[in-house]
């Protein structure tokens, strides 16, 4: 195991050091550029569109929500990665790793709009006859490259990072968590049990389809964001007069001189980006999957929701943590991951603290497998249509969730480090020259913002786009009759609509 571990160690520090670092720093500043920093921009406007609700469809069913769609994607965002993801870049890359997830949150965020943009865009109705939608990179690659190939790679490589690999991070977590809430660890069958009672419970929540997994985590992640930030603000109330030398020591790791000396700033750099990464999944592919599946008037009003669930991911949640950590210091003692958050929290506010983390990280957690899951079961969809195929990948996720919990922390974690780089880079040569797209829609976005309207997308507004599916231009009513006239005015129809598809 510990040769496994040293062999997937060097291939990750490889892959993230040369290509990835520097490609997801790159790609997040030129979408910044040439989108005018529409992440900061216009960040009112992702507080107004995240407030927009769906109309019932005809047939008396609810479609998903912008607000519903972002509670996917932020089920999977707000989990392991920011209580234990945040603790091990601390452990690793020191306090300076949190200015580095920070800047990752804020460039990143012109990454996920432009994702999500194209996913709304490319987006596809669900052959299972339900009126939703599925969506995400595989899509937007064979319909806006006009190529299958890299989709296709793109959807095995989700379907093991976040169904397999990324559901065993959080199964890991919340056992290692659980047992440091039980004197001596638990028995030895409490490990299996946990992981019993996980795959069981996943089970129940990923059978009833994308709408059951929506009314799942739209009560799930808020209860569990408001509990863990109460937890935070109240460590950092009693120990406030430590926050400027928190601030110091996050500044002070990123850019001091010391930190530079002894090679501390690349570790930084490092583990900031790579956990900033797990967490805010910005320019990853995963929350397009989420987002692709609600019904808006405009893809660009998606991009904006799923930008702002980078900032709620990172700039809240992961900051707490952080400021957990910092404020408190406890001692390491080969302390990691969820372990260290949760020896902080009791440090500072007592041993019923460490319990109530206990039941925040199984929300979490299983919250971000419901979302994990779903991203997988999308781009099966995807790949193919063979009924089979779906509950062969239900049955695998279960074990996958079981054996998670049994695993050991630092391969686990590794593993997904080596998926998920190879998830991002996928997914990045695909959105850099489709950028330009997201940014037509963009200037469309803002065009009727700045004439007083809800902006409303429409294939006749870039009758060019080829592989556009779900954007019809509306029907113009027909008048009731019969005979020569009812036909005429059919045919008058036709006409305009080819006109405006002309245009």
């Amino acid at each position: 195991m510990s040769t496994l571990d040293s062999l997937i160690v060097g291939i990750n520090d490889g892959l993230w050091t040369y290509l990835l670092i520097p490609l997801v720093v790159c790609a997040g500043l030129y979408f910044t550029v040439r989108s005018r920093a529409v992440q900061l921009r216009l960040f009112p406007e992702m507080l107004r569109v995240l407030k927009d609700k769906s109309q019932p469809r005809a047939d008396g069913t609810k479609p998903v929500s912008s607000f519903g769609a972002f509670t996917i994607s932020a089920a999977a965002r707000v989990g392991t990665g920011n209580i234990a993801g945040v603790a091990t870049a601390i452990t690793l890359g020191g306090a300076g790793a949190v200015f580095w997830m920070w800047v990752m949150a804020l460039v990143g965020g012109a990454s996920a709009f432009v994702e999500s943009a194209l996913a709304q865009l490319y987006k596809v109705r669900d052959g299972d006859g339900s009126g939703t939608y599925r969506g995400g990179p595989a899509y937007y690659m064979q319909r806006g490259l006009g190529k299958r190939w890299p989709g296709v790679l793109f959807a095995v490589a989700i379907t093991v990072t976040f169904g397999f690999v990324f559901n065993a991070v959080q199964s890991n977590t919340i056992t290692a968590v659980a047992s440091g809430s039980v004197s001596g660890g638990g028995p030895s069958w409490f490990a299996p049990a946990v992981g019993l009672l996980l795959a069981v419970m996943l089970g129940i929540a990923v059978c009833g389809g994308v709408r059951r997994i929506t009314s799942v985590t739209t009560v799930l992640v808020p209860v569990m964001a408001v509990v863990y930030l109460l937890l935070g603000t109240a460590v950092v109330l009693l120990n406030l007069d430590d926050l400027p030398r928190v601030f110091g020591d996050i500044v002070g790791g990123a850019f001091g001189f010391k930190e530079l000396a002894a090679g501390g700033i690349g570790a930084a750099i490092q583990q900031g980006i790579r956990r900033g990464m797990f967490s805010n999944e910005a320019g990853l592919g995963s929350a397009p999957n989420a987002g692709a599946a609600a019904e808006v008037t405009h893809p660009v009003k998606q991009g904006l929701v799923q930008s702002l669930g980078v900032f709620f991911d990172t700039l809240l949640i992961c900051s707490m943590t952080a400021f957990i950590i910092l404020t408190t210091t406890p001692e390491l003692g080969g302390r990691q991951g969820a372990d260290l958050t949760q020896t902080a929290l009791t440090d500072t506010l007592g041993g019923w603290a460490g319990h109530v983390l206990t039941a925040v990280v199984f929300l979490l957690a299983f919250s971000s497998m419901i979302g994990n899951y779903y991203y997988g079961e999308s781009n099966i969809g995807f790949m193919t249509r063979r009924t089979w195929v779906l509950p062969v990948y239900r049955a695998l996720v279960l074990a996958v969730v079981f054996l998670g919990a049994l695993g050991s922390v630092g391969v686990v974690w590794n593993l997904a480090d080596v998926f998920m780089g190879f998830m991002a880079l996928v997914n990045l040569l695909a959105i850099i020259p489709l950028s330009a797209i997201a940014f037509r829609l963009l200037d469309d976005y803002t065009a009727q913002r700045r004439s007083g309207l809800d902006p409303v997308f429409t294939s006749s507004r870039m009758p060019d786009l080829t592989g556009v599916e779900c954007w019809p231009d509306p029907q113009p009513a027909v008048p009731t009759g019969s005979g020569e006239s009812g036909r005429s005015a059919e045919n008058e129809g036709k006409g305009e609509r080819t006109a405006a598809g002309a245009r």
